[in-house]
């Protein structure tokens, strides 16, 4: 019996990764086709990456109060395994962008203290493994507020401490980390990371992700020069360089200190998803394979989720179809990688409210036209 394997991404503001995967299995399932179907709901690091991870591994839900990076108290949500022993999360729902209402966004005073409380509240828990996609950041601030929460201390020249947040980083005299929580160093951190900029200069945090956030010219030069005061003072209390490897810039320097402070390992988004799902092992016994997401184009080949499924697929040289809302530019270059076939799922012109309101009807639809077409091979 052919054996199908569905992968798709979230359909943005229309169905979950799992919500496609399942709509795509039904559409099969209503032309007679008689195949195993393996469903591995999938994310590429971004917004939905917690929600894929979280159906494949059964995990559960948890939700807590941290602190925003306004540093208002705010509700977050991350999920742990089933066997409680991977939790999963994103580092927005604590310091993200939308957290913020945009008339009270102020990139200089922003905090990762959230991220830190969402990251202690894990490790009490008892996981052994932090799976952290950090899109999305409101923050500018290295990371400091992250590691003040998990114990280290940030002092000024007075032996108090600093205010939270990039600009306060200006005051930083020392990095005590003693009192960093000691279960990190028993826990395995991956990070969900496709920016490669480095912490500092015209190609780090302050300077491309800054103006995104809010930051003028001068605010952007104010932060980088604090952000390289807090690399100084991290290099006297570690020991560790990390200000040039790839990834040190994310999330507003947020992967700065994961990997200088929590040993972290960063990698691409959609190579963690498809690593922590197992999906190569199970693409082995494929016939074909579908994935797919709400646009692709030109762009879908720089780390996007179909791609990222085709290239594993290829592999072992299995079919790939992908499926998706809508075809834009260029979205041709996807056949030079890894993807045999696309479909657009819309079945006429159509408006965006009603490509919404009814993606996953249109796509078990076409699912289920693809199918008919392959119950002939």
């Amino acid at each position: 019996m052919p054996n199908i394997i569905i992968a798709p991404d979230s359909f943005k503001e229309s169905m979950s990764a799992r919500e496609a995967a399942e709509a795509i299995q039904t559409g099969f399932q209503q032309a007679s086709v008689h195949h195993d179907y393996h469903l591995i709901p999938m994310g590429d690091g971004g917004e939905g990456t917690m929600e894929a991870l979280t159906a494949n591994l059964d995990g559960a839900y948890h939700t807590l109060q941290v602190e925003g990076p306004d540093k208002h108290r705010i509700e977050a949500t991350y999920a742990v395994s089933a066997d409680g022993k991977i939790a999963i999360m994103e580092m927005a729902q604590a310091s993200g962008l939308d957290r913020v209402a945009a008339q009270y966004r102020d990139v200089g005073a922003a905090s990762t203290y959230g991220t830190g409380e969402m990251i202690y509240a894990a490790l009490d828990r008892g996981v052994q493994k932090i799976i952290l996609g950090i899109g999305g950041s409101a923050t500018n601030d290295g990371g400091a507020g992250m590691i003040e929460a998990l114990g280290a201390q940030l002092l000024d020249d007075h032996g108090k401490a600093i205010a939270r947040g990039g600009v306060g980083l200006e005051h930083l005299a020392t990095i005590d980390v003693s009192e960093l929580d000691p279960r990190l160093q028993k826990t395995e951190i991956v990070v969900a990371c496709d920016v490669t900029n480095p912490l500092l200069g015209e190609k780090g945090a302050s300077a491309i992700f800054g103006p995104q956030k809010g930051a003028d010219t001068a605010m952007v030069q104010r932060l980088d020069d604090a952000l390289a005061h807090f690399h100084a003072r991290t290099v006297e209390a570690t020991g560790y360089d990390v200000n040039d490897t790839p990834g040190a810039g994310a999330a507003g320097g947020l992967g700065y200190a994961l990997m200088a402070y929590l040993n972290a390992d960063l990698k691409p988004g959609i190579d963690l998803v498809l690593e922590e799902t197992d999906f190569r092992a199970y693409a082995r016994n494929a016939d074909v394979i579908i994935t797919g997401e709400g646009k692709i184009d030109g762009q879908s080949v720089y780390g996007k989720t179909p791609v990222g499924v085709a290239k594993a697929g290829k592999e072992t040289d299995t079919f790939v179809i992908a499926m998706c809302g809508q075809l834009g530019d260029k979205y041709e270059e996807v056949y030079n990688h890894g993807i045999d076939a696309v479909f657009s799922l819309v079945p006429g012109a159509i408006s965006v409210q009603d490509a919404m309101e009814h993606g996953k009807t249109y796509l078990q639809q076409a699912a289920r036209n693809i199918a008919s077409v392959y119950n002939e091979k």
